[in-house]
């Protein structure tokens, strides 16, 4: 027994060295400032907001059409949405003026113009659904985005009198022009089916502004044909049109 307590007498200071010597070490680690964490992470209050405000596709467009062909000008309008990536369909609707290969206009000395041998007036009011195609979508910065089209719908044409002809006999004929407001009552409406193809592409970065530009064939058939012309009927309407577009988009 004595010399069970002569040995923890022996090994009861050097434990309590040891026993302080880890107190004031942990004592030491528990003081030393914790060094703070100096990477910053900003988090934005609504994550899909920079995404949304870039990059949100414009899903419709409307707007106004600007046609010029040989026959002269035409104005028209257009609604346009998106339904893919590189697919779009539209509805346009027009208003133009149509005339003759034979019709030459001349002036006369009072500076009125009149055009011999024309027998009606057309006005051509094509309604049309079309798909447009974009071309080199991965290729070709965003600010030119070409596409080809096509379409087709109901083609009205308005014919309306030029001139009232007047046969005396014996080959003598008086042709005297009417007014075109004053024509339009004595008009008629023949319904046809039409298309077109063609190409074209939209200009700007900025899709909330429309501006474009397209190249248009127009096929435009008439069955039994319109006399236009006096004694001359003409079955095929349409031709060549170019097309400046504006509008805006949502």
């Amino acid at each position: 027994m004595n010399r069970l307590s002569r040995c923890l007498n022996r090994v009861r200071v050097p434990l309590a060295l040891v026993v302080i010597a880890v107190f004031f070490s942990e004592a030491l680690k528990a003081q030393e400032p914790t060094r703070p964490d100096t990477a910053i992470v900003f988090r934005p209050f609504k994550p899909q907001l920079l995404t949304e405000a870039l990059f949100q596709q414009r899903l419709t467009a409307w707007g106004f059409d600007l046609l010029i062909s040989e026959n002269g000008f035409g104005l028209g309008g257009f609604y346009r949405r998106e339904l893919t990536d590189d697919l779009a369909g539209t509805i346009t609707f027009a208003i133009s003026d149509v005339k003759d290969d034979g019709e030459v206009e001349y002036i006369n000395y009072y500076g009125q113009s009149y055009v011999p041998g024309k027998k009606n007036r057309l006005v051509m009011l094509p309604l049309m659904a079309s798909l447009q195609y974009r071309l080199f979508r991965d290729d070709i910065v965003d600010n030119f985005r070409p596409y080809v089209t096509a379409g087709a719908g109901p083609t009205t044409l308005f014919i309306s009198p030029y001139a009232r002809i007047t046969d005396y006999g014996g080959g003598t004929f008086v042709s005297e022009k009417i007014d075109f407001f004053e024509s339009l009552k004595y008009g008629k409406a023949h319904t046809t089916v039409g298309g077109f193809v063609g190409a074209g592409a939209y200009f700007g970065r900025d899709r909330t502004n429309v501006m474009g530009l397209s190249v248009r064939y127009y096929f435009i058939p008439v069955k039994n044909g319109i006399e236009v012309m006096q004694g001359g009927f003409v079955k095929e309407f349409g031709g060549l049109y170019i097309t400046l577009h504006f509008g805006s988009a949502s």
